[in-house]
């Protein structure tokens, strides 16, 4: 499922990744959220591959709403929302199904990512370094669950939502939650793996996931919107994580310090934008 907003050549490379995959047994459905430009749409259209499925929708949707589109959309027991400006690499699909099918019952599955900027070149900005780190390793797939596994993303999120696959009824089960644009990943994980879901994590790198100034993580970021939705996302899950007797992973959501030293880092371009509401609420979540 590919929810679409974006560049066209941006979309034009991901498409050509899905494309390009080893494993031929993959359905694309590309959900248009009333992009102004037609062109993409059209060109998709023009490729005339029976597994490319192209709709618009008939008004815009929004972040979180264009994803619980896709996953109403959805004819199969898995499937990953590909963001419209990253790629797939070719043993993605392959990975996958591998994996599905050691571990049947897994309700997401996250694989090795490489970051690429603008101009698709591989980068390693300080947040991914730290994500690097805080992720546990996996040299071969590793199922993890519980509190292990709550404490471990809310001290640093490391999953990359766009390269995940997710068990589709997993998913629906909980939804996408309509007040988060940024962190709603963040939020649906916690919500299953509360309710008893699994991870499995493998190291193997299949998919490239493109940090650019013109996406909505980065924007909301320095204005500081990004980290109201994470404060508000870390007080629910310090209180949800406590209610399970998880204190470990409750004084981490309460703590979220790799979160707060991300809006720190944020203080410099707010100032240098004078975006004094950014700066107010960037200040409030560093050292509140």
């Amino acid at each position: 499922m590919m929810p679409f907003y974006g560049r066209f050549d941006h979309f034009r490379t991901a498409v050509l990744s899905v494309l390009a995959q080893t494993d031929p047994d993959w359905r694309l459905v590309v959900v248009d959220d009333v992009y102004p430009d037609t062109a993409p749409g059209e060109w998709l259209q023009s490729l005339g591959d029976d597994r490319i499925v192209y709709l618009r929708n008939e008004r815009n949707l929004g972040v979180s709403g264009n994803f619980d589109r896709c996953i109403e959309l959805v004819t199969a027991e898995r499937c990953v929302l590909i963001g419209c400006d990253d790629e797939l690499l070719p043993e993605y699909v392959a990975l996958m199904a591998t994996i599905a099918a050691r571990f049947p019952d897994v309700d997401l599955i996250q694989p090795g990512v490489e970051v690429i900027d603008e101009a698709g070149q591989v980068v390693r900005p300080l947040g991914d370094r730290i994500k690097a780190i805080l992720r546990p390793a996996a040299p071969e797939p590793v199922r993890l669950a519980g509190e292990r596994l709550t404490a471990s993303l809310l001290r640093g999120n490391w999953a990359y939502f766009p390269s995940v696959c997710w068990r589709v009824d997993s998913v629906r089960r909980f939804g996408f939650r309509a007040d988060l644009h940024v962190v709603q990943d963040l939020a649906l994980m916690m919500e299953i793996f509360r309710a008893g879901g699994t991870l499995v994590l493998d190291d193997t790198t299949v998919f490239r996931y493109r940090r650019h100034g013109g996406s909505v993580s980065s924007y909301t970021a320095v204005d500081g919107k990004r980290f109201q939705q994470e404060r508000t996302v870390f007080a629910e899950e310090a209180a949800r994580q406590a209610a399970l007797g998880w204190n470990r992973a409750a004084r981490v959501a309460r703590a979220h310090v790799t979160s707060r030293l991300n809006a720190a880092l944020q203080l410099p371009k707010a100032a240098l934008a004078r975006d004094t509401a950014g700066l107010r609420i960037l200040l409030r979540h560093t050292f509140a």
